[in-house]
């Protein structure tokens, strides 16, 4: 493993980490959405993430399965949740049904902060990792000198 293949896992791992903030931000802030141009509230959104070989076309690819299999995660979608939205007696809303009922986004205040949480270690994990690479170079230069 080169330290070229160290950064790109490392700064891959970054990238997934940061598209997972943005859609736990996205989440919190349209935690009350009652109505979007696709209709209904808000639902929330979530990325899934898959481990792939490194490699920009099928040779790059082979020699890293070939040396260690080396991966970078990807994100290969964004789902949306299907739980049901939770319902609220609010008749003088705007978007109250005949019964006054209002239908807000099913999204947990608690499990999207686990979730930023989660996200937040990983990306510093990754930092740290960077870290490590770059002072394992260091160190491999300073022995050449």
């Amino acid at each position: 493993m080169s330290f070229l293949d160290a950064l790109r896992a490392s700064a891959s791992g970054l990238t997934a980490q940061s598209l997972r903030m943005k859609l736990i931000s996205g989440n919190l802030a349209n935690r009350y959405t009652t109505r979007t141009p696709e209709g209904g509230p808000y639902r929330r959104k979530e990325a899934v993430f898959a481990a792939q070989p490194q490699g920009q076309n099928f040779h790059e690819m082979l020699k890293a399965q070939q040396d260690g299999g080396l991966v970078e995660v990807k994100a290969v979608d964004i789902v949306h949740d299907d739980r049901e939205p939770i319902y609220k007696h609010d008749p003088d809303h705007p978007d109250a049904d005949e019964n006054g009922r209002v239908a807000l986004p099913n999204i947990s205040l608690s499990e999207e902060m686990v979730n930023m949480i989660s996200a937040t270690r990983s990306f510093e994990a990754n930092v740290a990792a960077i870290k490590a690479t770059k002072n394992m170079v260091n160190k491999a230069l300073e022995i050449g000198r």
